[in-house]
């Protein structure tokens, strides 16, 4: 299998949600489990304040941190999407910030040719919003979403306080899960071109 020109479309469901929060997203194959972390914190979106890792069959790929990690430990950064799927892997588990314990299931429902005209990683659908960063895990999250969607709860004038603002569950945050997968697909971009530049010329 070839990797490049070839995207993966994933469906990706925050687990432990009822109704579940999910978004689908297409990410090229070339993407490493690093730049796939980003895009779902771009999916959901949260803000990359913690540490993740993904499971996949038997191996762990975090970030490695020497004091905590093994050699048997593989690297987020160094392991691509494509890689994992050609090994026969369809599912995995991404776990973000270990406090929270917010664990996504992704799946690969496609593999596809990329089209040329459209910018990578993209969404291309989804429901409801994701938790906000340090609510204290689906229980919280819960609690959370209970006192700011009643009016007369205890706690509303607290969490609006904390929160910044009303907080709308059903409700996908579209524009600044786009603008955060712009970023990236931008950013993607420039890596290609730079790389084309700088590969030798025949002749």
């Amino acid at each position: 299998m070839s990797y490049v020109d070839r995207i993966a479309r994933l469906r990706i469901t925050l687990n432990d949600t009822k109704p579940p929060i999910w978004r689908t997203v297409e990410v090229p194959l070339t993407t490493s489990l690093k730049g796939l972390h980003e895009v779902i914190q771009a999916a959901m979106p949260f803000e990359d304040y913690h540490l993740f890792d993904f499971r996949v069959g038997e191996q762990r790929y975090p970030i490695p941190v020497p004091q905590f990690d093994g050699p048997e430990t593989r690297h987020a950064k160094l392991t691509k999407l494509g890689a994992l799927i050609e090994k026969g892997f369809s599912e995995f588990v991404y776990t973000y910030d270990f406090g929270d314990n917010w664990q996504h299931t992704s799946k690969v429902k496609e593999i596809t040719q990329a089209d040329p005209t459209m910018p990578y990683p993209r969404l291309v659908g989804g429901e409801r919003r994701a938790p906000p960063e340090d609510v204290g895990g689906t229980w919280g999250f819960e609690e959370f979403v209970e006192a700011m969607t009643k009016p007369r709860h205890p706690e509303k004038k607290a969490m609006l306080a904390w929160y910044g603002g009303p907080f709308d569950p059903e409700t996908m945050d579209v524009e600044a899960i786009e603008a955060a997968m712009a970023k990236l697909a931008k950013r993607r971009a420039i890596g290609r071109a730079a790389f084309a530049k700088g590969r030798p010329h025949g002749g």
